[in-house]
């Protein structure tokens, strides 16, 4: 299985306690440049950067949060606001709200199509959490199914690959040349 995985990326374990039972939840060590992240790999991922995990209360019910690149690209966070009402009918690649932060404001897509069930009550005492527990803390619910062009973890490390290669290749043809006329 381990010649299956990019160059890029090792495996790891990450123990998490829960309610008072113990889970093990397994991880993905992502290294890619200075980028580094450790991503569930229970989760599934989106080509924008979000990821999305059945809620621990009900298989149906969806949590939704931006992986640790979407938040870097954004920068320090600022502010989060849903334009959907809890209990709205919602579908997939609808704009559920933006989020802003110092570097840019970006559109919340949603990633379930479903029953909107407003967003996470513990982000109206801050951002930080979103930056601090990135893979633990949800932006907003949906009670239905997940669009089926998610990814999973093994899939996401390759659209990462993919796309800081990119930056890499941008920031080397933007690097100003050392020839001499």
């Amino acid at each position: 299985m381990d010649d299956e995985i990019s160059p890029s990326v090792k495996r790891r374990r990450h123990h998490g306690y829960e309610n008072p039972r113990r889970r093990v939840s397994s991880t993905l060590f992502y290294k890619r440049a200075t980028f580094v992240a450790h991503l569930p790999q229970h989760h599934r991922y989106t080509p924008s950067h979000a990821w999305l995990a059945p809620s621990a209360d009900s298989s149906d019910v969806w949590q939704v949060g931006l992986t640790k690149f979407a938040l870097r690209m954004l920068g320090e966070l600022v502010e989060i606001r849903f334009e959907t009402a809890p209990e709205q009918w919602v579908s997939t690649g609808e704009i559920v709200g933006n989020i802003e932060g110092f570097k840019a404001v970006s559109d919340l897509y949603c990633v379930v199509e479903g029953r909107f069930l407003g967003g996470n009550p513990a982000l109206d005492q801050g951002l930080e959490i979103l930056t601090r527990q990135v893979h633990e803390t949800w932006m907003y619910q949906v009670a239905g199914k997940p669009d089926p062009k998610t990814m999973n973890v093994m899939e996401y490390a390759a659209l990462l690959d993919a796309t800081i290669d990119r930056i890499l290749e941008k920031q080397g043809a933007s690097a100003p040349s050392e020839e001499q006329p």
